[in-house]
């Protein structure tokens, strides 16, 4: 099993940053962590949720959705189990909740269908 726990969500006026975290647990992952993909994905209300960013665990290959590249890096830190979503340049059109994802496997997924294990998700807010 592998837990899943976001934080850094907020409030932010358009342009600013915001970075959220997601740190990993559980046996399994701790054994065969380069074994998974690390994704983010987002929720905007009333919509469905859409792929944003992915890690593979293990080579650090990323992986961007179009509306967000050049603007989100997503990274991660060994030593924490932790994957990070630096956003910078935010848009009021970023604003959602956005869950942490993992999936087994380097394969890019952009469908949340595909996700093994999810986060409960931290709220991003982007408004004047």
């Amino acid at each position: 099993q592998v837990q899943l726990v976001e934080s850094g969500g907020g409030s932010v006026q358009p342009g600013g940053s915001l970075r959220l975290s997601c740190a990993a647990s559980g046996r399994t992952f701790s054994s065969y962590a380069s074994d998974y993909t690390m994704d983010w994905f987002r929720q905007p209300a009333g919509k469905e949720r859409e792929f944003v960013a992915a890690l593979s665990w293990g080579g650090g290959d990323t992986n961007y959705a179009d509306s967000v590249k050049g603007r989100f890096t997503i990274s991660r830190d060994n030593a924490k189990n932790t994957v990070y979503l630096q956003m910078n340049s935010l848009k009021p059109e970023d604003t959602a909740v956005y869950y942490c994802a993992a999936h087994t496997g380097w394969t890019w997924y952009q469908d949340p269908t595909r996700m093994h294990y999810w986060g409960k998700g931290t709220l991003v807010t982007v408004s004047p």
